[in-house]
């Protein structure tokens, strides 16, 4: 049966799922380590609001408890993706292979959200840890059962070179729209605070967002027909044996090594972007969703540039400068000093490389695995990106490790320090991108295709 054809139209509602569950994700990984961690001050009383209900004397040399619970979340986080992504390949669902995924799971993922900032809230700091520990890994479980059949749609939607630029575009804009508007967090509970008090407001704040990223969740759900568009057949690996094949891919191999300390450096520095602009450059924390917005506004006006360059000048070149670019940016950052004209510096910079790696690696990724598929006769898209993000995954749980290690003591040096780690670790990433064949890899795409139609 003739499959319908996939329009730009559609793209874009299959980006809005983006959104919402990148608003979930910015709210815990912007916000936590924020309000569970730290001690307030008279400018911003709302830091480490939840701190004494949980364990904050290291445990373990310098390595906190919450700091080894957001680690291990990670982990589980990453072996749990080849698991839902070898399930998400191998099945044959009425409605696809992968929008059933995402349909059963964006209310229960919305509501654990809401619970990691209402649960650990009891008298006993032992069953405040222990509830903690068991609601962020059902939260990052629920991610994964989204987002690693959303990210298997993104080669399936991306039939052409083309698609596959589009699509990333878009999906790179509606994840920072929701990475912003998680930012917004304080903004929110401020207006909310005289009817309910401080810790109320913060947790009636959490629950409004969570139910707008849920229904952002649910459009794509409800209204992309998988089978109408994408002709999908399960595949018959199972998930390690699949997992394995993909990491024989030698070019994959070879993007994820840059990959992965690319977001051990991004997660340092976004773990520690509430602290640079309160702790550092001594501002409200209700500026960060300001600046936010105008790196976000800025980057967006770059999206088509990036993706016109893309195919003329080819998307290694752009990310090993969106690399150097970061690099930039996490060296200002270790240098700022106090007044709110850091934190736009900071913001403008950021800009730049935002929009690179906002877009490009989700089509590299699926570049590498419409070559595999085209190859071997199996789709496996699925696992090629779940791959990718267990990889990086294990780079983000060990960046929560390094960052509440080094900032255990709360000072500005240790704050700084965290800001030069990833300066150091963004240009090991851009050297080791270096190694990532593009041109042979598009040439082969070509080539197969031509081949096919003959």
């Amino acid at each position: 049966m003739q499959k319908k054809p996939i329009t730009n139209k559609l793209l874009w509602i299959f980006a809005i799922g983006q959104f919402g569950w990148s608003l979930l994700s910015g709210i815990v990984s912007n916000w936590m380590v924020y309000y569970y961690t730290g001690s307030p001050d008279a400018q911003n009383p709302n830091t480490g609001i939840f701190a004494s209900g949980i364990t904050q004397n290291p445990i373990l040399f310098k390595l906190t408890l919450f700091g080894l619970v957001l680690a291990v979340g990670r982990i589980f986080d990453a072996v749990t993706d080849p698991l839902i992504a070898g399930w998400s390949d191998r099945s044959n669902y009425k409605g696809g292979r992968r929008i059933p995924f995402m349909k059963a799971i964006a209310i229960p993922f919305a509501l654990v959200t809401i619970g990691l900032f209402t649960l650990p809230q009891s008298g006993s700091v032992a069953v405040n840890d222990v509830t903690l520990f068991v609601l962020l890994m059902v939260f990052y479980l629920f991610m994964t059962i989204f987002c690693t059949p959303y990210n298997a749609l993104i080669a399936e939607l991306g039939d052409t070179q083309e698609h596959r630029i589009n699509v990333s575009t878009y999906i790179s804009f509606t994840f920072i729209a929701g990475q912003s508007i998680s930012f917004m967090l304080p903004n929110v509970a401020g207006m909310l605070e005289g009817a309910v008090g401080q810790a109320g407001s913060i947790r009636l704040a959490v629950a409004i967002m969570a139910t707008v990223a849920c229904i952002a969740m649910m459009i794509p759900s409800l209204y992309i027909k998988e089978r109408d568009y994408i002709d999908s057949k399960p595949s018959e690996t199972k998930a390690f044996s699949s997992l394995l094949k993909t990491f024989q891919n030698g070019q994959f191999r070879r993007f994820v090594y840059s990959d992965v300390i690319y977001f051990f450096a991004l997660t340092l520095f976004q773990t520690g972007l509430a602290f640079y602009e309160t702790k550092l450059m001594e501002i409200e924390d209700t500026w960060t969703f300001v600046l936010t917005a105008t790196m976000t506004f800025i980057s967006v006006l770059l999206y088509p540039v990036v993706n016109k360059l893309a195919p003329k000048l080819g998307k290694k070149k752009l990310i090993v400068t969106g690399f150097f670019a970061y690099a930039v940016v996490f060296l200002i950052t270790s240098l700022c000093g106090k007044g709110l004209h850091w934190g736009f510096i900071i913001a403008v910079c950021a800009a730049v490389p935002m929009a690179i790696l906002g877009i490009l690696p989700q089509a590299c990724v699926a570049d590498v695995a419409e070559l595999s598929r085209l190859e071997t006769g199996e789709d496996r898209s699925g696992m090629f990106f779940a791959a990718r993000t267990f990889a990086f995954k294990m780079g983000q749980a060990i960046a929560m490790v390094v960052f509440t290690s080094i900032t255990v003591a709360e000072t500005a040096a240790s704050y700084r320090m965290t800001a030069a780690v990833a300066t150091v670790t963004c240009l090991i990433g851009a050297c080791l991108f270096l190694l990532y064949n593009e041109k042979m890899i598009l040439g082969k795409i070509e080539a197969l295709k031509a081949e096919k139609q003959a």
